[in-house]
This record gives C-alpha cells, structure tokens and sequence, in this order.
C-alpha cells in the first residue's frame, strides 16, 4: 500500500503544479475541475488505506534518509495509522467537497486559476502535516499550511483589508511556531529522537519522566505555544476572525477541515508525551473553556455572517481543547470530525446566502431567505441544530463526550461549566443567526436565488454528515451501537486512567441537552419577532458594544504591542539606521574621500611643482640614508 499512501500526498502537489505553473486556466470550471479530480483522487487513496488498516490491522510505513546534523539523523517518512487515517478521511473528503463548492463560487473571479493552485497547495501540505513520522516533517507541513492560509485569507490582495488580514495570519502564527521550534528542540534533548514511534516507545521503557518533570512539562509547554496558533486559542486567537477576508470556500476549508485542527492533531500525536504533565494539561483545559466562554460571547453580537461563525469556530476549538486537557483525546478528534461537517456546511451555506444576496454579508440585511433558498435552508437548519448540540445530531454526541470528560477532579465542575456556558451561547447565538438570515421578511436590497447544484451538492453531502457522523461515537449509557471512534483510535492513542466523574453520564447529558435546547428557544423567541429583539438590544447595549467590539482585545495589543513596536522601529528607521548603521558603514569612504580630498592639493597640473616635490622627496630620503650610515 505504498503506492495509494504516497500518491495521496502527492495528488494535490500535482493539481497545484499543472494549475498554477502549466496550464494556467483563466476558466473557473476548468481550473477546478482539475484539481477537484486531484483532491478526489487524494480521498480515494485514503480510502484505499482506510480500508486496508482495517483488514491489515497493520499501519504503513514508508522513509527515506533525509539529512543528518550532528547526532541528529533524520528521515523523511510517511505514516499510516488509526490515527492518521481519521484525519486523512475528514481532510482529504471535505477538502474534495469544498473544491467542488468552488468551482461555482468562484465562477465569475479573475483569477481562478491562482485560487485552485494555492487549494491544492493547502490540501497537499496539510497531508504532509497528518502523515509525517517525525516532527521536524511535521513542521515542514505545519509551516505549509501556514503559507499557504496567507496566499488564501489574502487571496483579494487589491483590497489592503484583506491583504493585512493575510499577514495578520501569517505574523500570529509565527509567534507560536517559534514556540513549537522550541518543543521540538526539547524533545530531541530528551529522547534523541524526533520519531513519533520512537519517543513513544522510548517513554514506555521509562515508564514516565522520572526526575527530569519540570523539563517535560516544559517541553509540553512549548508545544501548546504553536497549538495555540495554529489552533486559535487565547492570546494567538486574533488571527483567525480576520481570516474571513478571504473567499467563503477558503472559511470553511481552514475553519472546517484543515488548518485550525493541525493544534489538536500534533497534540493528539504526542499523547504519550502530555499524559505525564499535569500541569500543563490544566492550564491546555483552562485555557480551551475560557477561549471557547469568551468566542462565544463575541458571537453573540456579530452582524457579519461569516464573522459569527468565525468565532463559532473560535468556541468549538477551545471545547476541544478543554477536552484535550482532560485526557480525553478521543473526545477531542472526535469533535474534529463533526464540526468538520456541519462547520463546512455552515461556512458554505454561508456562502451561497452570500453569493444569492449579491455579496451582502450583513445579517441585518437578509431574512426570509427561506422561501427563496430551500436546499440552503434545510441543510443550514440540520446544521445549526449539529453545532448548536440538539439530540441524535453529530454535534450532539462529540459536544457531549467533552463535557463528560471535564466532569474529574477537584477543577472539574469549574471545567464543566465552562464548556456548558459556551455551549448554552453555541445555541443562543445559532438560533440568532438562523432566525435574521432565513425567517422574518426580506430586508435586503438585492433579488435573491438558490445557489446552482454544484454549490447545493456539497451542502446535501455535508448536511448528511451532520446528522449521521456522530453515531460513530454513541454513548455507552445508551448501549444500542458500540463506540466505533473509540475502539479505531484506541490503538494508537492512550486511553486516560479510569477516574469518578463528578455527575453521572445521563445526567450530564440531560443537562447539555437543556442547555442547547434552552438557548435554541431564548434565540428563536427574540429574534423571529422584530420588536422582542429591538427590546433585547435595547436592555443589553452596553453588552453588546462589549461583545461587537469584540472584548477589545485587538485594541489592546495594539496599544500594548504593536504601537511600541511601530515607534522602535521608527526610532532604528529614522535615527539608528542612519546615524549608526550609515554613518559605520560610511565612515571609511568617508575617510578614503578625505584623503583624497587632501593629496588633491599636490595635483596642480605643473610639472616644475612635480619636480620640486620629488626633488625634495629624493633629498630627504638620501638625509635619512646618510644619517644612518653616519650613526
């Protein structure tokens, strides 16, 4: 199975190449035809490896040498496991659907030939990312999928906004990146390997940290700093709003399946590792409940549409931290792969309200859209209610898993009602959007109009997924299917140590269904009637200014950081530079000029001058001669 497992990766590398470097189409249809094939043929690779784990039991495993530095002796490999396999599936499947999706979304753009180039890059290095056997080829990924979000989130880069939001991604996740090139240096101090296979074995001989703790915890330190960028968590999560610059189908493919996710994947992958730090697995949960408390209060009070699920992915990422800093791994990855469905089919349906309301994005503008987009309807409807958690959809089953696993421990209810609050907004602000976009009457100035069937398709495929995806997961305490996600990813991940949960099960359960159920209805009951949300907004002004402006946190790094950074490097442009950098570099042609300007004085142009001057020249070295032979 080497063959499927390297042309899974290469696929898109090649979609990207014959787009962008050789045929260069200037056809929407015919640009992403290509490399919607490239990125199919990508999905049917990993199925073919799907399955074969299956049967096999067996991951593949294919390296190279790479390069050797010191004790450092590396190869490039590429790895295949239960693990990788979910990812690939979820990456590579909603990937192909979101190219799809484009191929109508971008069918009157100038420059669709640059557009699907630079998603077959992102698709490509974000399997590089899920199927690396080592770290530093991890990073190599990691880092892809962060240049490629800055081509993408900046793809309008006529407009400043948007070219700025793209460097604004690309500047945040630097910070953390330096972070994560921290951990990987720690790591290699540690196990002398960079091997996923390897540290893990090397940390079973051990049998944990031993004495060296406050290096581990360090280590895992380092490596939650580059998750927090990647994946969006307090204080890198500014990066990820501003995202929406870019096209719809670009939201959905960094928001949904691909690049806020690689934060949840690394730390998954190195399990072995975050299982013997405490510490920083309840700052990782800490930090997860208030992320996704504080998104989505901002939620709460976005008028774009695109920017409410912005911060709606903000939230649901900071869930899946929370259920990563519990141990709950498969909780996390499990979560992935529903909010992959409905946050595509939302991003997309998003997308369609968009393109039929001739680029308005202003939800305040819309309403009743039902009648006039049906398809977009219902499958925006099923998956409002999958991320807002209502019974029997996939969010439902994911949501409840991670507020499960934060109910242990002494911080488990403070854990628990973190994630319930951010849960209780999910549907609140859900509901709001759904209510101003669809019902009421039309407050818009354009004729709006079901999308075409090459962007309805991929609603009607994800809004599937939203509904069933989440019975791969079902609970134990309902005893009808048996957990499939956790007996597949059991093999490669480290099942926590049974701990007393602090509610039981169903309990828990009944109350995450109340509180989803609670905010649908407080939503649906303000904003289907004009006057109860004009008498809402009035009675929360304040909290709303708050929350519109979004805590004014992007304020104050700019006040605290960016503004002081502006002024030093003002300071080192106007004064430094030209008065200590110049002036050292210059000082010797300076001093060369001087001289030159002073021997100058003896070029008079007359030859008698000459003369007299090499006369006494001649004299005064034959004095200096005689005076020497005479001593």
């Amino acid at each position: 199975m080497n063959t499927p497992l390297i042309l899974m990766v290469l696929l898109p590398l090649a979609g990207s190449i014959l787009n962008g470097l050789i045929l260069r189409p200037h056809s929407a249809k015919r640009a992403g035809v290509i490399a919607t094939l490239f990125s199919t043929g990508s999905f049917i690779c990993a199925l073919l490896l799907f399955f074969n784990l299956l049967q096999t039991g067996t991951p593949v495993q294919i390296s190279t040498p790479w390069f050797t530095a010191g004790d450092l002796k590396l190869e490039w490999g590429l790895h295949f496991d239960w693990l990788t396999a979910v990812m690939a599936l979820v990456v590579t499947g909603i990937g192909s659907v979101i190219h799809l999706y484009s191929i109508g979304y971008m069918a009157h753009d100038r420059s669709p030939g640059r557009f699907f180039t630079y998603l077959n890059l992102f698709l490509c290095s974000m399997i590089t990312l899920i199927t690396s056997d080592n770290l530093v080829a991890l990073f190599v990924g990691w880092e892809g999928v962060g240049v490629c979000s800055y081509l993408l989130i900046g793809f309008w880069f006529e407009d400043i906004e948007k070219a700025n939001a793209g460097i604004k991604a690309f500047v945040v996740n630097r910070i953390g990146d330096a972070g994560f090139l921290i951990g990987i240096f720690l790591c290699f101090q540690l196990f002398h390997t960079l091997n996923f296979v390897d540290m893990s074995a090397a940390i079973s001989k051990l049998g944990g940290p031993g004495t060296s703790l406050g290096l581990w915890t360090l280590t895992t330190l380092c490596l939650f700093i580059g998750a927090t960028g990647k994946s969006a968590q307090i204080p890198l999560y500014v990066w990820l709003p501003d995202a929406m610059a870019g096209p719809t189908p670009v939201s959905a493919l960094i928001h949904a399946a691909t690049m806020v996710t690689a934060g949840i994947y690394m730390i998954t992958r190195m399990n072995f590792l975050f299982q013997f730090t405490p510490d920083t697995n309840l700052l990782i949960a800490f930090i997860g409940g208030l992320t996704a408390l504080m998104a989505a209060f901002i939620a709460t009070s976005q008028n774009d549409i695109k920017k409410v699920l912005a911060y709606s992915t903000v939230s649901q990422l900071g869930l899946m931290f929370l259920a990563l800093g519990s141990g709950a791994y498969i909780a996390a990855i499990f979560h992935v792969m529903t909010h992959a469905f409905f946050k595509a089919c939302l991003f997309l349906g998003a997308g369609s309200v968009i393109h039929a309301c001739h680029e308005e994005q202003d939800i305040r503008h819309m309403g009743g859209l039902k009648k006039y987009m049906p398809l977009t309807y219902w499958t925006f409807t099923v998956s409002t209610l999958a991320l807002a958690g209502f019974p029997l959809l996939a969010g439902f089953f994911s949501k409840d898993l991670i507020l499960y696993s934060a109910l242990q421990g002494k911080w488990g209810f403070l854990l628990w009602g973190l994630g319930s609050g951010a849960s209780l907004l999910t549907a609140f602000y859900m509901a709001r959007l759904h209510a101003l976009t669809f019902h009421g009457e039309y407050r818009g100035h354009a004729h709006p109009h079901e999308s075409p069937s090459v962007m309805t398709i991929p609603l009607v495929i994800l809004g599937i997924g939203a509904v069933f995806a989440g019975y791969l997961g079902m609970p134990e305490a309902f005893h009808l299917l048996p957990d499939y996600i956790a007996e597949f990813l059991g093999h490669v991940v480290k099942m926590p140590a049974e701990t007393e949960h602090l509610l039981p099960e169903l309990t828990a359960m009944g109350i995450a269904t109340s509180a989803a159920i609670i905010g649908l209805g407080i939503g649906y009951w303000f904003y289907l009637e004009p006057k109860r949300t004009e008498g809402l907004n009035s009675i929360m002004a304040p909290l709303r200014t708050l929350f519109a402006n979004k805590f004014y946190v992007d304020e104050i790094y700019g006040f605290i950081l960016v503004k002081p950074f502006k002024q030093f490097s003002l300071f080192l442009a106007r004064i430094f530079d030209p008065n200590v950098v110049d002036a050292g570099v210059m000082f010797p042609a300076k001093l060369a000029r001087m001289g030159g300007t002073a021997l100058s004085f003896f070029q008079i142009g007359s030859a008698q001058f000459y003369l007299l001057v090499m006369l006494l020249g001649g004299l005064a070295v034959f004095w200096y001669c005689l005076k020497g032979a005479l001593v």
